[in-house]
């Protein structure tokens, strides 16, 4: 079936519905951000049977509409309508939601229902919910509605027959998002920090500024002295305010945008504060390994952990993206894990991202954007190789999110990946402007043949999870709820420990890395990948540092990538 996708934004959901609806053999176009001119030209030009709308800030045409069965993704209950839905659902702490595919019309989300799916709504923010639990129920409703309209014969309920009390919710404004520190308990701060995390952040003041404040975690272990909204500590880029009753951590911080100035995005609200954060603000280590069972640990980014024969080293960076800092910390890690008496060791995201690659974010923010990404480039480069050259045990991926760029080559470099079904994998740089490093050119041929390594880096077109196993990227798909993924890849890790044969299997491994080395060294590999990188990272009239720009401020790129 012809299937156009409309989307303000070719987003994580807009992107898995691409993939899995290609997956399933469907002929798939997507226009994004186009407005209604461009919306109206795509569908005189492709002719759709059916369009579909993951991702919208604006309203379908009237004109296409009418002529066009239009099916929208909503993230609320059968009823629910207005532009706000998770933030209220996350405010308001409800448990249990749901996606809902209607057809387009002239009310706002007052359209016939095609499908819904419910989902319960776990205590974590919004962005994290969305790429998760609500990706996973949007999934479900997008490809049973499919499979309705493609039927033929199934008709769509009317809200008005179908018993359902129409409940209008409208934009979630800042002054409901704005946080009383002397008043609002630790629960509510963190209620209102999630339901805003990645957009449009918490308006607030701090240091003599005005911020947005993006994520929020709670702080179990540490007891602040600090007054209400005082800043009492600081750890691995965020920072750590009182409440009335305890801590949250705030990972992120985005500058308000002056009359005038450009566009502003998140930082590590360490970076973002500067010179502003006095000194004697304390830097607050977690410990790698937390304590015993039992008690409550504080946020941190990065934690170990072992079961048996198997080890675990866990890590979570807001948006998948790695600084310079973040991979030097992860690889320190990494060698304490290795320094412990494993057969088996899992590294990866106990839910949502696994890894974006470098981060642009820092980058942009640099004095020197090309000597950042240098920098950035080769802390990456340090850690693939890390988990290249690990030869003693067998090495796990995790993915329990998705992964894109260099996030994709450093999960190859282990000798399994694993990967949660409702992923999706961009294994490519092109759209960056970049040819990539991360030992690229090593890790994927190996995996899936050098014809469709060229291919992958051309396409550059999103991949299912499925997709990424039929390629081979992917060695077992996990599943799992999202909220389950780190007890199933446990699971599944201690039973791989437990296997008779993975003595001989790890022999082997150290044997064919031997051989690989003697014929050509890893570090060709990284010479030759990241002589390119530095052509573009530092030349003139390369597109990088344009498009860089573009995607981090959310600007439309000047031009396209050849």
């Amino acid at each position: 079936m012809r299937i156009l996708l409309v989307a303000s934004a070719f987003n994580s959901l807009t992107q898995r519905v691409y993939a899995e609806l290609t997956d399933l053999g469907h002929e798939l176009e997507a226009v994004c951000g186009a407005g209604d001119d461009g919306v109206r030209e795509a569908a005189v030009q492709h002719r759709p049977e059916l369009v579909i709308a993951p991702m919208l800030k604006t309203a379908i045409p009237e004109d296409v509409w009418s002529r066009h069965v239009c099916l929208v993704v909503h993230p609320g209950p059968p009823g629910d309508r207005g532009p706000s839905s998770l933030d209220w659902a996350i405010a308001a702490g409800t448990r249990r939601w749901a996606v809902t595919v209607l057809q387009a019309e002239a009310g706002m989300d007052a359209g016939d229902i095609w499908a819904s799916v419910p989902f319960t709504l776990p205590e974590t923010g919004k962005s994290d919910v969305y790429r998760n639990e609500a990706s996973d129920a949007a999934s479900a409703a997008v490809r049973l509605a499919v499979a309705r309209f493609a039927s033929g014969s199934w008709k769509p309920r009317r809200q008005d027959e179908a018993g359902t009390d129409v409940v209008w919710r409208p934009y979630f404004r800042q002054e409901r998002r704005r946080i009383d520190w002397a008043a609002d308990s630790t629960r509510t701060v963190l209620r209102k920090l999630r339901a805003a995390d990645s957009q449009p952040g918490v308006f607030d003041e701090l240091l003599g500024a005005q911020w947005f404040l993006h994520g929020g975690h709670p702080e179990h272990a540490l007891r602040p002295c600090g007054a209400p909204g005082e800043i009492v500590a600081k750890r691995a880029g965020a920072v750590c305010r009182a409440t009335r009753d305890g801590a949250v951590w705030i990972p992120e911080l985005r500058p308000r945008r002056t009359p005038g100035g450009p566009p502003m995005f998140r930082m590590p609200a360490v970076d973002a504060l500067g010179a502003r954060l006095p000194e004697s603000v304390p830097e607050v280590p977690a410990p790698l390994e937390p304590p015993g069972a039992g008690g409550r640990q504080g946020w941190t980014d990065i934690r170990y952990e072992q079961r048996g024969a198997a080890g675990f080293l866990w890590f979570s960076f807001p948006g998948g993206a790695m600084s310079t800092g973040q991979c030097r910390r992860l690889l320190a890690a990494y060698r304490h894990a290795l320094e412990r008496p494993t057969r088996v060791l899992v590294f990866g995201s106990p839910r949502d991202f696994f890894s974006n690659g470098i981060h642009l974010g820092v980058i942009e923010a640099a004095h020197d954007p090309g000597a950042e990404s240098w920098a950035n480039i080769n802390a990456m480069d340090d850690l693939v190789e890390a988990v290249l050259r690990t030869t003693d045990r067998l090495v796990v991926a995790a993915l329990g999110g998705n992964a894109a760029a260099g996030g994709v080559m450093l999960a190859l470099a282990a000798d399994e990946v694993w990967c949660r079904r409702g992923a999706v994998l961009n294994p490519h740089y092109r759209l960056m402007g970049l040819y990539g490093s991360e030992y690229w050119t090593y890790s994927l041929p190996r995996r899936v043949g050098p014809a469709t390594a060229e291919r992958l880096m051309r396409e550059a077109r999103p991949m299912s999870a499925s997709a990424a196993a039929e390629a081979g990227l992917v060695d077992r798909l996990v599943a799992a709820a999202a909220g389950d993924f780190a007890d199933e890849t446990s699971r599944m890790a201690a039973e791989l420990a437990d296997d008779a044969g993975l003595t001989d299997r790890v022999a082997a491994k150290a044997a064919a890395r031997a051989r690989e080395e003697s014929v050509k060294p890893l570090a060709e590999y990284r010479r030759d990948e990241l002589t390119r990188m530095h052509g573009q990272f530092f030349g003139q009239h390369e597109p990088y540092h344009a498009l860089r720009r573009a995607f981090v401020r959310k600007e439309r790129a000047s031009g396209p990538v050849g």
